[in-house]
């Protein structure tokens, strides 16, 4: 991940996500497990709503081979978040998803994450190149 502190400009696509009472940890924040959530619920979003994967049916599926995230401020429930989307590195058959989380309205980035999803064949588990419906429409959120 680059060190350079990211905005809002720096994404092409926003989900509001409201934190959760079970989200928060001892310490009083967003537990950072939370976090991967968060982010496979807003990519999954995007490629589902898009109508460009399903997953219980599609021949190609798309699994998570790598993620990770840089805590840069803390967040807490009841707080409400805006999740950043870009896509950083588009190949052959993965994807490599920039994802921002921001407190509702600030315009500082509150931690960064990679997801990198491999697109495989459903039944062989074997990587296949990305659909073109797929590779179409995440070149729109390119950065």
């Amino acid at each position: 991940m680059s060190d350079a502190v990211k905005t809002r400009g720096d994404f092409r696509h926003f989900e509001t996500l409201s934190t959760r009472w079970g989200d928060n940890d001892m310490y009083g924040h967003v537990n950072n497990v939370v976090y991967y959530a968060y982010f496979d619920t807003v990519v999954n979003r995007l490629l589902i709503e898009q109508a460009w994967l399903n997953p219980l049916q599609d021949k190609v599926i798309a699994l998570v081979a790598q993620t990770q995230c840089r805590f840069l401020s803390s967040i807490a429930f009841p707080q409400i978040l805006e999740i950043g989307l870009s896509v950083k590195r588009l190949g052959n058959s993965s994807v490599t998803y920039q994802l921002g989380v921001f407190v509702q309205g600030a315009d500082n980035v509150a931690a960064l994450g990679e997801f990198v999803h491999v697109y495989v064949d459903s039944q062989t588990r074997l990587p296949v190149p990305i659909p073109a419906k797929v590779r179409e429409g995440l070149l729109v959120y390119h950065s």
